[in-house]
């Protein structure tokens, strides 16, 4: 008896021993069987897909292993899952992952077959099988299946595995997936596949080789019909539906994917590499104006490339929020590998021409540099080495500068931005969202404005697209401008959040006001006819470019509602004759409008503006000697702008023909008046233009000269000019024509080179002179001694 009870503690400690040997190897198994299944089961590449924003397919890129294979997607259509279910799993939904009763009946039937007829896998052993890539029938792979099904539903829910096995599922030939297969065999979705096309695609995984062009369409035809019966039978269908459903062709050849943004695809495959995002992404693209403009685009281009100009592409935008409504960034032409229709234009950086100007308008009217309608010297200007022209090679004298803009006149605009700087403006580019200015403002210069840098079409659309929206918000922002405003365009339709571009605004509302409005009067110097076409009842303001060597049409218009660019050229940089933003990339952009919702004009802004009093005639802030003043409304910074610089008063006789001075006529005899005056060269170009302008009168004989200011001025050649003269036709070598004003009617110039007299003029001073090559001093003396030099230089053939 001792012994027995002293055995005890020994028996515990064995007892002990075994329960927790037994706990740890079923704690094991646990374990085991837990992570016996992957975290991720596919790993299997997948097609890169977009859509537009009602979720409709745009385009979709063929997987890395050359199968059709959409992404993961969790929403299975109810007919689909109506559909496998019957005809794979009737018990789907009853069974852990395993339906014995399938089994039993299936080894029922193989042994009376003598062979394997039916498999008795339920769909959660075919999604295990599809992941493992195992498709050999054998006992140990069956149990193996059985295992991690089982596993398989203690992770997931019935319709995430319904999801797993139909995007996973082979469908014949190279489509995997039901979205794969319901695009390549119908060419639409699964949602919107009728009850006979959804059962046709239910059979094919259980053996998708029936979907072959011309072989077994019979076998295919009695499985669908079959399982269309199964149907009514389980009370999914009614009959007549069944009747119609057999009525319907079974697929055939797989069709091609839809291809209405492949610009947008591969913009999306490139700003997503080696991210690690979804290869799916619905987009905010409105696919009936997608493809509408994408007409528009294909149409024009049929006429354009008779000239040799094969490439245009177009960008639209919703102003509200930065949304693409449509990105086409090229023509559509695969076949033709000359026509580089796969580069994405709307990506490429071009030069902008002259798409630029507005937005240095608006930053100078900001900053109280000028007033809307300032006059802006528009004369033969040179700036070192740089000699900008007008477009048309003429000049104005002087321009308001709100014409200057609208005619897209280049000198007034090089001068506005020498005044501004360029070193400023490349910041101001910078702040409001072009990024391709990667080399340092110097290396632009005053070429800036005029095209003289790279941007993208992208760049531009966001640009104006912010001012836009601005303007939109200044009344709810009671006229403080909100950073947030300015953002990249947006062509995903989950929400990001953009940090702003820029916590220091370059503009005001108010002046992005009247830049919009200035933008409306559209007009090109020569082409006033063609101009006029565009005209309607919806206001528009629009902007065209025309890069140095016609390379690149350029157009951007905005409404309050949507800004729209387009861009027309070759994507290989050749020029050709009649490559203008007015004529070629215009008329684009003006079709696309018109798919567009009309809407309203931006309103008058309500906070930050002032209101003062302006020179009718320079257009500046009146001065004291400003015989026509009115009060207007200007943007805030206006008060800081310069007072009229061209209205001075000036002392005549009584009879208001001469002028005179205190030496020759008694101030009671005087007439004090305010005269209009400009520089000798704006005004030798002004008065061809406007008839109305007066010229000083002259002195009254008698009187002793006492002019101050300029009298008379170089207008050609311009400071350390060099000049290359080319020969005649005739083989002689030609003339340069040496040009100047003087301000005083009928006075005489004599001229001379390196202290040779060469000519006299009177009235029209111009002279056509044969310099040598070589460096030269020009000398212009006046009857009244006023002397003028100039440097230039001829320059040889060897130069």
């Amino acid at each position: 008896m001792n012994l027995f009870f002293s055995d005890i503690p020994s028996r515990i400690k064995a007892l002990s021993t075994r329960s927790i040997i037994k706990w740890v190897a079923l704690l094991g198994l646990l374990a085991w069987f837990w992570l016996s299944l992957p975290n991720h089961l596919f790993k299997t590449p997948t097609s890169t897909v977009i859509e537009d924003a009602d979720g409709n397919l745009l385009n979709a890129t063929i997987a890395a292993d050359g199968q059709w294979r959409f992404p993961f997607n969790r929403h299975v259509p109810q007919k689909f899952i109506d559909c496998i279910t019957t005809f794979e799993d009737k018990r789907f939904f009853k069974h852990p992952g395993v339906d014995p009763l399938s089994i039993g009946r299936a080894a029922v039937r193989n042994i009376r077959k003598k062979g394997i007829v039916q498999g008795g896998s339920t769909i959660s052993m075919q999604v295990i099988r599809l992941a493992k890539k195992d498709d050999r029938r054998s006992l140990w792979n069956k149990l193996k299946e059985s295992f991690l099904a089982v596993r398989l539903e203690c992770s997931y829910s019935k319709k995430e595995i319904l999801a797993l096995y139909a995007s996973n599922a082979p469908f014949g030939s190279n489509v995997v997936g039901l979205d794969a297969a319901a695009w390549r065999y119908y060419g639409r979705s699964p949602d919107k596949l009728s009850w006979g096309e959804m059962a046709a695609l239910a059979v094919l995984p259980n053996a998708p080789a029936l979907v072959h062009p011309g072989k077994n369409r019979d076998v295919l035809l009695k499985k669908r019909n079959h399982l269309l019966d199964q149907l009514i039978a389980a009370g999914k269908i009614d009959s007549s539906t069944c009747t119609l459903a057999k009525l319907e062709p079974l697929p055939g050849e797989p069709m091609a994917l839809p291809q209405f943004a492949p610009h947008l695809l591969q913009r999306f495959i490139k700003e997503n590499k080696n991210k690690g995002l979804p290869t799916k992404l619905q987009t905010t693209i409105d696919g009936d104006l997608q493809r509408s403009v994408s007409r528009i685009i294909q149409q024009h281009q049929s006429v354009l490339k008779g000239n040799g100009i094969n490439n245009a592409c177009a960008l639209v935008l919703d102003v509200e929020t930065g949304n693409v409504l449509s990105y086409v960034g090229n023509i559509s032409d695969p076949n033709n590998k000359e026509m580089e229709s796969d580069v994405d234009v709307i990506a490429s950086p071009r030069s902008p021409g002259s798409t630029l100007k507005p937005i240095l308008y608006a930053s100078m009217l900001s900053d109280g540099l000028i007033l809307p309608q300032s006059l802006l010297p528009d004369i033969p200007t040179q700036i070192g080495s740089y000699s900008p022209k007008n477009f048309d090679l003429n000049y104005d004298g002087a321009v308001p500068a709100g014409m200057a803009l609208a005619r897209s006149l280049n000198i007034p605009a090089v001068k506005s931005l020498q005044q501004y700087k360029y070193q400023r403006f490349y910041e101001t580019l910078q702040q409001c969202g072009i990024t391709t200015l990667n080399r340092p403002a110097d290396h632009y210069g005053l070429s800036l404005i005029l095209g003289g840098c790279e941007v993208t079409l992208w760049d531009l659309a966001g640009v104006y697209a912010s001012m836009a929206r601005m303007l939109n918000h200044q009344a709810k922002n009671r006229g403080q401008g909100d950073p947030t405003d300015f953002h990249p365009p947006r062509y995903q339709s989950v929400k990001t959040n953009d940090k702003p571009q820029t916590t220091n605004l370059p503009f005001d509302a108010t002046s992005i006001w009247f830049t919009f409005q200035a933008m409306q009067e559209v007009m090109r110097p020569g082409e006033e006819g063609l101009w006029q076409q565009f005209t309607s009842s919806r206001q528009i303001a629009w902007k065209t470019g025309t890069s140095f060597g016609f390379r690149d049409g350029w157009a951007i218009g905005v409404t309050p509602k949507n800004v729209v660019a387009v861009w027309v050229g070759n994507t290989d940089g050749e020029g050709r004759p009649g490559l203008i933003g007015i004529q070629t990339a215009a008329p684009v952009l003006f079709d696309i409008f018109r798919l567009l919702p009309a809407s309203g004009w931006f309103k008058k802004p309500g906070y930050n503006y002032s209101y003062l009093p302006v020179c009718r005639q320079s257009g500046f802030r009146a001065n004291t000697d400003c015989p026509q003043i009115d009060t207007l409304f200007l943007p805030p910074n206006g008060i800081r702008s310069p007072l009229c610089p061209y209205h001075k008063i000036i002392h005549l006789d009584a009879s208001g023909t001469y002028r005179v001075t205190a030496d020759c006529e008694s101030p009671a005899a005087m007439q004090h008046k305010s005269w209009f005056i400009l520089t000798p060269a704006m005004e030798f170009y002004y008065k061809q233009r406007n008839a109305d302008y007066q010229p000083l009168p002259p002195y009254k004989p008698g009187c002793a000269y006492t002019e101050s200011g300029k009298m008379m001025e170089i207008i050609y050649p311009q400071p350390d000019a060099r000049i290359y003269v080319p020969l005649e036709i005739n083989g002689e070598k030609g003339r340069t024509v040496f040009t100047a004003a003087h301000r005083k009617p009928g006075t005489k110039i004599y001229w001379s080179v390196d202290d040779q007299f060469v000519g006299t003029t009177q009235n029209f001073h111009q002279l056509a002179i044969n310099p040598s090559p070589g460096k030269h001093l020009l000398t212009l003396v006046d009857e009244n001694g006023n002397r003028l030099s100039r440097e230039f230089e001829i320059l040889g053939k060897e130069d």
